[in-house]
């Protein structure tokens, strides 16, 4: 009798990749520090959405080459110097972004929609980030952060020399502070926080909390500063805070920042640092290939200062956090 078993139905065929498309954008700042934008047209992909203006890069071009392309096409203007700012790889399904942002540090001429997009100039704390493309959401977390973040020095017994080694730090330009007083019982610790977050305040500065999410959310106003074993533990970013960060040290932890949709990382030690010389290091090579991919602000930090800032934008840093470099002397 011959054999009327139905033939086994062909496996599906594998979904195509998406392509990937290499954009470059520009942050351009007036002397306000606001930042233009523009308007994608209707009709495209993304369209009607506000972006950081640039374009695709053309083969064998740079990141920089095509920046300074794409801005004298669009807007009429001469890049004079830039430098990196963040890189961001994002999956629309039907495409892959990989799109390199430069923050523009000097131009020439004044920029126009020469392609009839409108064109705005809005302060990063101002941008909504519901009104951009989703791969150009974690540039506005970058532009609404600074390059250099300071971690205060030793448990403080002293509070009010304390207080006016920080007033001296935000006097020279710092405008992020975590506060790291681990020797202080909760109690003192709330009330070195509050003294802080007015020096901060005073300063336009934002205070992070080395502490529990419970702490920070008892004094509005400040962010939270998450050590990777407190970043372990959580399920869920905290809710109310309007800057929340985490120390990482290798690629699961970083993931791990991402997932909870943190605003940023620490990630070290890329140096040898005095009292960690028997932990290994990342060196910049090591920072770069677990910096660069993630869709989040990443800060070098261990054995760096002011000095190691362009090399960190080089190997996708938003910039340095330091302790020992940025904490004043006590006077």
């Amino acid at each position: 009798m011959p054999n009327t078993a139905p033939e086994p139905a062909p496996e599906p065929a594998p979904e195509p990749a998406p392509r990937l498309v290499h954009v470059v954008a520009g942050a351009l700042a007036d002397e306000a520090g606001r930042i233009l934008i523009a308007r994608r047209p209707d009709g495209v992909h993304q369209g009607g959405r506000w972006e950081f203006p640039g374009g695709k890069l053309e083969p064998d071009e740079g990141a920089e080459q095509a920046l300074a392309r794409e801005l004298a096409e669009e807007l009429g203007i001469r890049v004079q110097a830039s430098r990196p700012l963040i890189r961001v790889c994002h999956d629309y399904g039907d495409r892959l972004i990989l799109l390199e942002v430069r923050r523009v540090t000097a131009y020439a001429g004044v920029p126009v929609g020469r392609e009839g997009q409108p064109l705005d100039w809005v302060h990063p704390e101002a941008m909504d980030p519901a009104r951009f493309p989703a791969a150009d959401r974690p540039i506005i977390t970058a532009l609404r952060l600074p390059s250099r973040y300071l971690i205060t020095g030793a448990d403080p017994t002293d509070p009010v020399r304390f207080v006016a080694q920080l007033e001296q730090a935000l006097a020279g330009g710092i405008r992020l502070v975590q506060l790291r007083a681990h020797g202080l019982d909760e109690s003192a610790y709330a009330r070195l926080a509050a003294r802080c977050l007015a020096c901060c305040q005073a300063r336009a500065a934002r205070l992070l909390l080395n502490r529990t999410p419970a702490a920070a959310a008892r004094l509005p106003g400040v962010g939270l500063h998450l050590t990777a074993a407190r970043l372990r533990a959580l399920t869920a970013r905290p809710a109310g805070l309007p800057l929340v960060g985490a120390s990482c040290h290798d690629a699961a932890e970083l993931a791990r920042a991402v997932a909870l949709g943190l605003d940023y990382a620490l990630l070290s030690p890329v140096a040898a640092t005095a009292s960690h010389l028997d932990t290994p290091v990342l060196g910049w090579p090591g920072f770069a290939a677990l910096a660069e991919p993630l869709p989040l602000p990443v800060y070098a930090l261990g054995g760096l200062g002011p000095a190691d800032l362009k090399l960190a934008w080089q190997h996708g840093a938003q910039g340095i956090a330091a302790i020992s470099a940025l904490w004043p002397p006590a006077p």
